[in-house]
């Protein structure tokens, strides 16, 4: 039977793709990141050994214990734990990060990508285990965006794509053709929330993925997190790019952006 390693970070993904995996045949190994992957990631695979996130070695040991061949990431982990002293890089760790010419999310994740080839282990695009999670272009609700929502789509779209050619972020929060915040490091839920507050109610968040995406990691999601902190600062649209962005939980998120007044679309130009 084959086997695929699952690097697993936050979030309801890593699970969602264990199960597609083993719906096609595989033998899923789960190497969970400690503190961020679930504990009930341990009932979606086949074997699992955690892992802290800053021992790159320890990961790698892993695969190789269980003879993994084939991998891939879900789930986030995110920067912000090296630069609040969360976690303690190993030898290994370190030196792949000084290897670097800068951190941005696409080189410290082509780099990991070099280090796990030069193992033996090639990292897969997640799409053919998390196809199911895309959305169409079209309203997902049963609210639609206003005439002025619309263009504060298409404006955000375009600053969207700018900033992930740039490797700053994903995601905008706009109001009437104006930003209000850019996605950096704290994440999309914290970037909704500040420009949220600072549009006072009404803000559009749009979502898309980097030009030239490598579909290996780093991939656009949102789940149920994302419609709580719209919900937080009473934000009215969120935009995701159709055929790129994964959506988890779809039914429970569309049921909660139904009860909030909120429209989600899948979009693209």
């Amino acid at each position: 039977m084959k086997k695929l390693g699952l690097i697993a970070g936050k979030g309801d993904l890593p699970m969602a793709v264990a199960d597609e995996a083993k719906k096609q045949g595989y033998t899923v190994v789960a190497v969970g990141l400690e503190p961020l992957a679930d504990k009930s990631l341990a009932a979606h695979v086949d074997e699992l050994q955690w892992v802290n996130v800053g021992r790159f070695g320890k990961i790698i040991g892993a695969m190789k214990k269980f003879d993994i061949r084939e991998a891939v990431m879900a789930g986030k982990v995110s920067k912000m734990l090296l630069y609040k002293s969360k976690i303690t890089p190993d030898l290994r760790a370190v030196k792949l990060l000084m290897s670097l010419k800068d951190r941005k999310d696409d080189s410290i994740l082509l780099a990991i990508a070099d280090e796990l080839s030069r193992e033996g282990i090639q990292l897969l695009d997640i799409l053919p285990f998390s196809s199911a999670l895309l959305v169409s272009r079209e309203v997902l609700t049963k609210d639609a965006p206003s005439d002025q929502e619309w263009k504060d789509i298409a404006f955000g779209w375009k600053v969207a794509k700018e900033i992930g050619r740039l490797d700053i972020g994903q995601t905008v929060v706009v109001k009437n053709q104006a930003v209000m915040a850019v996605e950096a490091i704290e994440g999309t839920d914290e970037a909704i929330r500040r420009g949220g507050t600072l549009a006072g109610k009404d803000a559009v968040v749009v979502k898309v993925s980097k030009p030239n995406q490598d579909m290996r990691f780093d991939v656009p999601a949102i789940g149920l997190d994302t419609v709580t902190a719209m919900k937080g600062v009473h934000a009215r649209v969120l935009a995701v790019e159709a055929d790129k962005c994964l959506v988890l939980n779809k039914e429970r998120i569309f049921a909660e952006a139904k009860s909030a007044g909120i429209s989600i679309v899948g979009y693209g130009e």
